[in-house]
């Protein structure tokens, strides 16, 4: 049997579609994202996926491809028994893929693959989705379960052909090989994950590391017995990690490496305000082309991530401020000399402000609209930025700005009245949003009819269950 590989070269379509979804797309920032994209298959890492989803109403698109250059490949027979080689045209493999997020729970779509020539073997299409059980970044472990479908080529000969691992029409992968049989039309998986918060340094910027393991049959699994196919067999396992690092506001790097349960992987993406760039190494550990499934690649891969009215932020899961004020130490080697004076206290309205820490603090409030503190009565305006009130606070954040509504255990609440005061005695907090704490009043266990979120200390919005 003489196979020939088509030269691959990208279609122009799919080429001009992500620079037109930039210009479409506006500026406005919106929800908070760091999770990567995959090759073909929504949010994850190269080419496995990991426990969290998209969030919600966010949408994914994905232009990616890869490079092969063996010069020969091996032929099979009907069994897939290595008959001989021959000459391989190598190239451009690409592949398009979009993803939509909902309720920060689902994750499905679609995808196109081997985008630069169908001719042969026929169009070849997928589709895909994950449901969150556990999310990695609320809970001590994530956990969740997903599928991919892969449609199969057809070369109209009457042979029912089977999907590859690398999206590309192949004769050589067959559903039926002898007495093997390659079922990687539907692949299910299981897949757990972990965020551990980074180490604290002051020559690296913000950063944390997130750990994905877990198990799939299908395109996981199936082939691992044949030598051209595979150079080693996981049982359907497959594993991988993430350093992501946070170097400026919105702009976020990752760096990944996986083991999809046939190929040591490894790449990198830089995420640019909801726009990602990333390149990728494939098949690491095979030390010589043999095969086109045994060799080293290398890819290129754009994203573009829509959350609500523009670009998603990226960003690693907020970190609260300390619960305390520290005021700045005298220089050393300083003598401070204190003059006591007799002067009547500065007037003002002693107000309790309730921090959205749980703690109260007492200010006094001048007639200038001065904060003052402490036991000196200083100026909270003079001490910043080095000092300020410990909580985190929805004010200045786009979402809240912008009056969107927040979800509480699924369900969703809306903004009403203005700003109100509290004490922090009445209420307890239940969860947060966006990293920004809720709270209740009472000690009751039903679902809360009223949400209070901090805005800034001292003032609180509420958040009714129905807004009308």
């Amino acid at each position: 049997m003489v196979r020939r590989e088509p030269r691959r070269g990208p279609r122009s379509l799919l080429t001009c579609g992500l620079p037109v979804a930039l210009i479409v797309a506006s500026g406005v920032v919106g929800q908070t994202t760091k999770v990567p994209s995959t090759l073909r298959h929504g949010s994850g890492l190269m080419d496995i996926p990991v426990a969290g989803v998209l969030a919600d109403r966010a949408l994914s698109v994905t232009y990616s491809g890869f490079w092969t250059s063996n010069d020969t490949d091996v032929t099979t027979d009907a069994s897939g028994n290595i008959t001989g080689t021959e000459a391989f045209l190598g190239g451009w493999n690409g592949d398009f893929a979009a993803a939509l997020g909902l309720f920060n729970l689902f994750e499905f779509g679609a995808n196109l693959q081997s985008l630069s020539d169908a001719a042969e073997g026929g169009t070849l299409w997928g589709a895909f989705g994950r449901l969150s059980i556990l999310s990695p970044q609320t809970q001590p472990i994530g956990l969740a379960v997903g599928g991919r479908y892969a449609s199969s080529p057809d070369f109209g000969d009457g042979v029912e052909y089977a999907p590859n691992r690398l999206g590309r029409a192949d004769r050589r992968v067959r559903g039926q090989l002898g007495a093997r049989e390659m079922n990687t039309g539907f692949s299910f998986y299981a897949v757990a994950g972990w965020d551990l918060p980074g180490l604290s340094s002051s020559f690296l910027p913000d950063h944390d590391f997130s750990f994905t393991v877990g198990w799939g049959n299908g395109l996981f699994k199936e082939g691992d017995d044949l030598e051209w196919y595979s150079s080693g067999d996981s049982g359907g396992w497959f594993a991988g990690v993430a350093w992501n690092l946070e170097l400026a506001d919105s702009r976020m790097l990752t760096l990944m490496s996986e083991y999809n349960g046939f190929d040591w992987n490894v790449g990198t993406q830089v995420d640019l305000s909801g726009v990602k760039l990333g390149a990728h190494v494939l098949g690491v550990n095979h030390s010589s082309n043999t095969t086109v499934y045994r060799s080293t690649k290398f890819g290129l891969l754009a994203s573009v991530a829509l959350c609500g009215r523009g670009l998603c932020r990226a960003s690693l899961r907020d970190r609260p401020d300390p619960d305390v004020v520290v005021l700045p130490a005298a220089p050393p080697d300083t003598v401070v000399v204190t003059i006591v004076e007799s002067r009547s206290p500065p007037a003002g309205t002693a107000v309790v402000l309730c921090l959205s820490t749980g703690d109260q603090i007492d200010v006094l409030l001048t007639s200038a609209g001065d904060t003052l503190v402490g036991p000196s009565r200083t100026s909270l305006r003079e001490l910043r930025p080095t000092v300020g009130l410990a909580g985190v606070y929805a004010a200045n954040r786009a979402w809240f700005e912008s009056g969107e509504p927040i979800t509480f255990e699924e369900r969703p609440y809306g903004r009403i009245g203005a700003a109100v005061r509290l004490d922090c005695g009445d209420i307890r907090q239940v969860g947060e949003h966006l990293a920004v704490p809720l709270f209740v009043m009472g000690v009751d266990g039903a679902p809360p009819e009223i949400l209070y979120l901090p805005v800034r200390p001292g003032a609180w919005q509420r958040y009714s269950l129905d807004p009308a």
